[in-house]
């Protein structure tokens, strides 16, 4: 659970802050030092990235469980 002091950032900033890992070459630690947030917060959003570019191999709409099947 969450601080009540968590600061929350949109999903078009972490978008961004990913894309600043990706193209950048810089390492989690120095992205997110250069954004000032903290390096588990940008890792929490790569790895939850991965995890939808994972689940999102299918067709749109097609759930996790109904590729498997196929």
């Amino acid at each position: 659970m969450g601080s009540k002091y968590t600061k929350r950032y949109s999903e078009e900033y972490e978008r961004d802050a990913i894309e600043l890992v990706r193209s950048s070459g810089r390492t989690v630690t120095e992205a997110a030092r250069e954004l000032g947030i903290g390096a588990e917060s940008l890792r929490g959003w790569l790895k939850k990235d991965r995890a939808a570019q994972g689940a999102g191999s299918g067709s749109p709409g097609q759930r996790a469980a109904d590729r498997d099947k196929s």
